[in-house]
């Protein structure tokens, strides 16, 4: 993998945080030439995320940056926390499940929304959910 040409950090701890890294991941895409439907999955899918940061764990980060592999260019986006992490990832995955009131869409829609989506997450230590939109071949 290539170095990042671009990439934006976004400290996570209010709805204006969620606001700045959405437009983040917006203009990155943007710059890449992907498609306007594109830009609003990933602007989509990083508010998703990064409202479960704020929920879940008070604050964290999401990185956005473009990303090369295998002769293609996409959208990177990592957000991570310090929080309580999740205990049953495969059940937070399911469409519905919520252990915060929600509608228990965050997760699972995120995951619908991007080409690339994994967690990491450890109890007591925190989560970190990386995804990728790939910009077409």
């Amino acid at each position: 993998m290539a170095a990042p040409s671009a990439e934006v950090r976004v400290e996570i701890a209010s709805d204006d945080d969620v606001v700045a890294a959405r437009q983040a991941g917006r203009r990155l895409a943007e710059q890449l030439g992907l498609a306007l439907t594109d830009l609003t999955l990933i602007a989509t899918a990083i508010s998703e995320v990064a409202r479960n940061i704020t929920a879940y764990a008070g604050r964290g980060e999401i990185v956005v940056r473009q990303i090369e592999r295998r002769g293609r260019s996409g959208v990177e986006v990592i957000a991570s926390d310090d929080g309580p992490g999740i205990e049953d990832i495969d059940r937070a995955l399911q469409d519905g499940y919520t252990t915060g009131g929600g509608l228990g869409i965050g997760l699972p829609g995120a995951r619908r929304l991007m080409d690339d989506f994994a967690i990491s997450s450890h109890v007591g230590r925190g989560t970190t959910i990386t995804m990728t939109k790939w910009a077409p071949a």
